[in-house]
């Protein structure tokens, strides 16, 4: 095994201790509860301070040629707050980009950076840039301008006319991503299933196009549900847990 700053990742790690602070960075409204909704719970639940960022403003989040899509911003908006709510985040932090026109900048990565550097979350949570095949170009963006953001938060010479005094240079224990093709982290998240569906089930704006209409019925919310929960079991089985969310750790 090699050693040193290039030593393998080991198979299976316990799950981190809860962190005091923990900040999510997801494209859209719902990114996070769908890959991390039962680990925050049960993260806050245990007293940690979960602060949900979405990038864009979810505007294209629909099948509905109807609906106009400045309506459709303010109904993510409001359904992401009743999911922070029943996750127990505080209020969401909405940087309302242009949902599907999320390009990589130098603008972006410092924007993120301020928003580590404000909020100070000892885990950042976000998106695997690297998972193969990954279709949504708003995903793979978030992604590396996040990873790129912690890498940037931590160091006093990048962007250091952020550094006025009150804000200083921040460097969080952990970042986990997650929807990863290699996880190498499980969170147990069998007391905390239910709150992930109901969270996810807030943003009913999007039950056509990612949750299989689970708004119509029960019958439907009932098949969503247990699509998410034999996920989650295939997730936990390699390591014994009845449920898990899985994701790739990089220690910054």
């Amino acid at each position: 095994m090699t050693q040193g700053y290039f030593a393998e990742p080991s198979p299976a790690r316990a799950a981190l201790e809860v962190p005091a602070r923990a900040m999510t960075i997801g494209a859209h409204p719902d990114d996070a509860e769908f890959g991390a909704g039962g680990t925050l719970a049960r993260w806050t639940a245990a007293g940690c301070e979960v602060v949900m960022l979405i990038v864009t403003d979810g505007s294209k989040g629909t099948w509905d040629h109807a609906l106009d899509p400045n309506e459709l911003t303010q109904i993510r908006r409001q359904e992401q707050q009743r999911a922070a709510d029943v996750i127990g985040a505080a209020e969401p932090v909405m940087l309302d980009h242009r949902d599907g026109e999320l390009e990589y900048t130098m603008a972006l990565r410092e924007e993120l950076c301020l928003w580590i550097r404000r909020l100070r979350p000892n885990v950042v949570l976000t998106h695997d840039p690297w998972r193969r095949y990954m279709l949504h170009p708003d995903h793979r963006v978030t992604g590396w301008a996040a990873i790129d953001g912690v890498v940037a938060a931590r160091d006093h010479l990048f962007f250091p006319d952020q550094l006025d005094g009150s804000l200083v240079e921040h460097r969080p224990d952990a970042l986990l991503l997650w929807a990863t093709d290699q996880p190498d982290h499980w969170e147990d998240i069998s007391a905390t299933f239910d709150q992930k569906v109901e969270a996810l089930l807030c943003h009913s704006s999007q039950g056509a196009t990612t949750m299989e209409d689970a708004h119509e019925s029960a019958e439907h919310r009932r098949e969503f549900s247990d699509r998410l929960h034999n996920w989650a079991t295939q997730q936990g089985k390699p390591v014994g847990l009845e449920a898990a969310e899985t994701f790739k750790v990089i220690r910054p």
